[in-house]
C-alpha cells in the first residue's frame, strides 16, 4: 500500500468527519476504505488494498492511527495490518460467532507523545478491529453510536488507559451483547 496516498486519503476521510460514500468504489488510490473511528482527538480508519498486486485469495487489511494536535492538524501515528481471507467481508449470524454478536480480531497501540524528552508519561491511542455479527446494526461506544457497515468489520479508538466496553445494538437498540476491551 502506497504510504503517501493512504495517508492523504485518511486525512481527506478525518477532515469530512466520515469515510465518503463515493470513496466506498475504488478509487485511484489502489485501497477501499473499510471503517473509521473518531474519538475526539484520536482516530482510527481500516482500508484494504485492492489492485493487480493483491494475490486474489487474500486481502490486505490495515488499520492506521491518527491524533490531532492542537491547531487541528491530524498527525499519522502509524499502522498496522495483515492478511484476512476474502470471506472475512462477509457478515455472519451469532451462531458463526460462537454466539456472540461482537468478536475482537486484533488491536493495536501507538505512541501520541513520542517527541518527549523523557522516557516515562507516554501516552498512548489503542485500536481493535472486530467482526459484528449480521443482527447488529450499530455499537455503542461510550457515549458515541457506531453504524456497522454491510461488510460487518469494524474498528474502534480510544486514548483513555482503560478499554472501552462495546455494546452490540439491534435495530430497535436493544443491547445484544457486550465486550469489555480494557
Amino acid at each position: 500500500m502506497n504510504v503517501e496516498k493512504a495517508t492523504e486519503a485518511c486525512l481527506r476521510f478525518l477532515h469530512a468527519g466520515s469515510i465518503a460514500p463515493e470513496a466506498t468504489a475504488e478509487d485511484d488510490f489502489g485501497f477501499l476504505p473499510l471503517a473509521m473511528d473518531i474519538d475526539g482527538d484520536v482516530a482510527v480508519i481500516m482500508l484494504m488494498a485492492t489492485g493487480a498486486d493483491v494475490p486474489e485469495d487474500h486481502l490486505t487489511v490495515e488499520e492506521w492511527t491518527f491524533h490531532r494536535r492542537h491547531g487541528g492538524d491530524w498527525i499519522p501515528l502509524g499502522s498496522y495490518g495483515g492478511l484476512a481471507l476474502p470471506a472475512a467481508l462477509t457478515r455472519r449470524p451469532a451462531a458463526e460467532l460462537g454466539g456472540r454478536h461482537l468478536r475482537r480480531d486484533c488491536y493495536g497501540r501507538s505512541v501520541r507523545n513520542g517527541d518527549r524528552l523523557l522516557p516515562w508519561g507516554a501516552k498512548y491511542v489503542s485500536e481493535a478491529r472486530l467482526t459484528v455479527a449480521a443482527e447488529t446494526a450499530r455499537l455503542r461506544v461510550g457515549k458515541r453510536t457506531l453504524d456497522v457497515p454491510e461488510h460487518g468489520q469494524a474498528v474502534v479508538v480510544w486514548g483513555a488507559r482503560r478499554g472501552p466496553v462495546i455494546e452490540a445494538l439491534n435495530a430497535d437498540g436493544a443491547v445484544l451483547d457486550k465486550l469489555d476491551l480494557s
